[in-house]
């Protein structure tokens, strides 16, 4: 049973759904949104006694482990300071239908985590979370070992914090396929990639489908 702490930077589907998975695998999380912790106050409370409600600031300072969970056009609202040599878990994808046109990432320059590492200095960076649906997230995840288990890719330019993820993503049941580095690695997961979302099914539609590891190389290297 691990004592660590897992600060959720954003609640939502993704961010929520993480906070369970975290808490059934023993990690005690803090919650956060940019409402503010009175709004997750119900949330804490179904999720008991491992989880609490706090501001982003407090749940970046908590967090062993920070997830940040928001959408893209709010990256520069993620506290930095208290997040200074954190791991940094980021689930987000650039939408610009809802987080306007971004100029560097519409051009290709850079991707929505390069962004986020860049306003956020010395934490380091993973990207993971953002190729499944939410509700598949929480189906899917099963005990270590198990053969119908599947796997989520992460992107990451440090060795250490990519470790720490993938040791995260093995507590919670799923195993982690390496992508490479947060730019050119993550590009092979992002949004219209065969990587985002396709290996599990389309949400809504489809019941949600195992992907392994080799499922999930597959679908990087069709990128």
């Amino acid at each position: 049973m691990t004592t660590s702490t897992v600060g959720l930077i954003g609640s939502g589907n993704i961010g929520g759904t993480v906070a369970r998975l975290a808490i059934a695998a023993g990690y005690q999380v803090v919650l956060s949104n940019s409402r503010g912790p009175q709004t997750l106050a119900d949330l804490a409370a179904e999720l008991g006694p491992l989880a609490r409600a706090g501001t982003a600031e407090e749940a970046a300072a908590a967090g062993d482990l920070v997830v940040v969970s928001i959408p893209l056009r709010a990256y520069r609202s993620v506290p930095a300071e208290p997040l200074a040599g954190k791991i940094v878990m980021d689930t987000n994808n650039y939408y610009p239908q809802r987080d306007g046109n971004i100029a560097e990432l519409d051009d290709g320059s850079t991707t929505g985590p390069e962004l986020l590492q860049a306003h956020l200095g010395t934490a380091r960076v993973v990207k993971v979370f953002n190729n499944i649906y939410y509700a598949y997230l929480a189906e899917l995840a099963r005990p270590s070992g198990a053969p119908d288990r599947s796997a989520l890719p992460i992107a990451g330019d440090d060795v250490t914090a990519k470790a720490a993820v993938t040791e995260f993503l093995d507590a919670i049941g799923y195993d982690a396929v390496d992508a490479g580095p947060l730019g050119d690695g993550g590009r092979r997961f992002q949004v219209d990639t065969p990587a985002y979302g396709k290996p599990y099914g389309v949400p809504r539609v489809e019941p949600a489908t195992v992907a392994g590891v080799d499922a999930v190389r597959e679908a990087l290297d069709a990128a």
